[in-house]
């Protein structure tokens, strides 16, 4: 996938949503981005006009993947060992194919995008790679994080908000055989944005950095009552980190 972050000049319309965007998404040995790694990863380049294009990294981490995790993504240590690539020179390949998106103002488009983008980073740190920020020179963005904008449109609607539920909510059939492989995952976020700019079509006539600060808002605001409620409930430890989209600890 060598043009991941070039622009369409050849798509109709005007806003962020007549141009390229890319997903991302990765599984994991588990959900603390500071011990845990990555397991694979995908990249999602969709642009109108042209077909989509994509590129999967599996990964061995070099550790023990819990059997609950393999459970979830189907990677098990001993496949993970026999087919993987060495850690450092794939995260190296996904760090600079993000970074190429963003440098071209391409959005990422990552459902729970801190999660994603603190492991990663997490990840680079760990084999003495340059963060993301590190190689832009700047802080991360833009990022747009169907999750987030979900929650924020939609404060009313009850249940849980995993990318299966909000599949179903939207009708979004990509998942229908099956989460949690990435590549499959990326394909789901970007149709639930589709989904999501459907039904609110304000979103697309905001500009990419007009739509990360709103983003950013919308988190804390998230972040804050969820917290609360936490307090109220009586549950002890830190909660929901406010920031977005990197946890506080990254």
């Amino acid at each position: 996938m060598r043009d991941m972050g070039s622009r369409d000049t050849g798509s109709s319309g005007g806003g962020w949503t007549s141009g390229p965007l890319i997903g991302f998404d990765t599984e994991t040995t588990g959900v603390d981005v500071t011990t845990d790694r990555v397991v694979t990863a995908a990249l999602v380049l969709r642009a109108p006009g042209r077909p989509a294009s994509s590129r999967t990294w599996l990964i061995d981490p070099g550790v023990e993947i819990p059997a609950e995790a393999a459970a979830i993504h189907g990677i098990t240590t001993a496949h993970a060992r026999a087919h993987g690539s060495a850690p450092a020179p794939a995260l190296d390949e996904i760090a600079d194919e993000i970074v190429a998106a963003l440098r071209a103002d391409t959005p990422v488009v990552a459902y729970n995008a801190a999660f994603d983008l603190s492991i990663l980073d997490a990840e680079l740190r760990r084999h003495a790679l340059p963060t993301l920020r590190e190689r832009l020179g700047h802080e991360v963005g833009p990022v747009i994080d169907p999750l987030v904008l979900d929650r924020a449109l939609v404060r009313k609607r009850y249940g849980k908000r995993r990318l299966g539920d909000l599949c179903l909510h939207y009708g979004v059939t990509a998942g229908a055989g099956g989460l949690h492989s990435a590549d499959v995952d990326v394909e789901a976020t970007l149709d639930v944005l589709a989904a999501i700019v459907a039904d609110h079509p304000w979103v697309s006539t905001k500009d990419l950095a007009e739509i990360h600060r709103f983003q950013v808002g919308a988190h804390r605001t998230w972040a804050d009552d969820f917290n609360a409620w936490r307090r109220r409930q009586g549950f002890e430890g830190a909660g929901a980190s406010t920031a977005w989209p990197y946890y506080d600890l990254v």
